[in-house]
């Protein structure tokens, strides 16, 4: 087990580097001014001059990206062009909400289609209506979707917030207003796990071994809870380690639809003012938060499966 999470850790630091270094390229390719869009298009060449100066803008690109590199070895993210801030000081702001987002809305996924999974398998006469509902749920935009809940269950029927986040001040507070963006996370991505439930429990259905606890009179619903759903689960976590990374991915769109101050939000803002360091910063932490989801992954499977060996 040691070798292996030290392994695994060697291997996120090299994903972690090749991932900010990829974006470092790309946003070379980026068109726009960062300086333009701080000072202006009225800006004077000797203000333009000096804020690239200050902003190391002057300097040849693998100049900034060494620069940038050996601050990351300390720690250090480098500063905000459109914050005058640090970067790490920003993301670690905004990290909780996103986070506790995410895990809300990968665990309200798993809730809703692990029970409708199990429910089509037992009783096939709604498995053809609930795949047929989950299909369809698959097929709607996640914009589309939370404007949706928005509006019923904060306008129609308000019983949830419409928008903001008031700080993790009052616990029950935050809750509230995470519950609609969460839902709507869940509900885009309950689909898909919905999917491979179900054909995983009807292949473990099909075994030798669910036969015979059939023929030694073992109730149907224990032979699915007890015997099926076990092994069954093993593709459901590697969906679920991947669904991390789309749900790191979907939060971008909900954060804007519910005005959530999260990651996401902040990455369209520093998108929008070409602001490098702080992309990177983001970038890296999301890389990171999907290398962790891939290795509670790995920990996982040994002990769902005694037979998964840590070499």
């Amino acid at each position: 087990m040691g070798r292996f999470l030290l392994r695994r850790l060697l291997l996120a630091l090299v994903t972690l580097w090749l991932a900010s270094s990829l974006v470092f390229a790309l946003l070379l390719l980026l068109p726009g001014d960062p300086v333009q869009a701080i000072l202006g298009l009225e800006a004077s060449p000797e203000a333009r001059a000096a804020l690239e100066r200050t902003l190391g803008l002057d300097q040849p690109p693998w100049t900034r990206y060494l620069h940038w590199l050996s601050g990351l070895m300390r720690l250090d993210l480098g500063e905000s062009i459109r914050y005058a801030r640090p970067v790490a000081s920003l993301v670690g702001e905004r990290l909780a909400l996103t986070f506790a987002l995410v895990l809300l809305g990968l665990g309200g996924a798993l809730l809703f289609a692990l029970p409708l999974a199990l429910l089509a398998v037992r009783v096939r006469a709604l498995d053809l209506a609930l795949s047929g509902l989950m299909g369809l749920l698959q097929s709607v935009p996640t914009f589309f979707l939370g404007v949706v809940l928005l509006y019923a269950f904060a306008v129609h029927l308000p019983l949830l917030p419409a928008s903001g986040f008031p700080g993790w001040q009052d616990p029950l507070a935050a809750l509230r207003h995470l519950l609609l963006p969460a839902l709507t996370l869940a509900l885009a991505r309950a689909a898909i796990l919905f999917r491979m439930a179900r054909g995983s429990l009807l292949e473990v259905m099909s075994q030798d071994y669910i036969r015979t606890a059939r023929a030694k009179g073992v109730p149907e619903r224990w032979v699915l809870l007890k015997h099926a759903l076990r092994p069954a689960s093993l593709p459901l976590v590697t969906v679920l380690g991947l669904e991390g990374g789309f749900l790191l991915t979907g939060a971008v769109v909900v954060e804007a639809v519910f005005a959530l101050p999260g990651l996401g939000s902040l990455a369209l803002t520093a998108l929008e003012a070409r602001d490098y360091p702080l992309l990177q910063g983001l970038v890296l932490v999301m890389a990171a938060f999907i290398v962790l989801f891939n290795l509670v992954v790995d920990l996982l499977y040994g002990l769902l499966d005694p037979r998964v060996e840590y070499a």
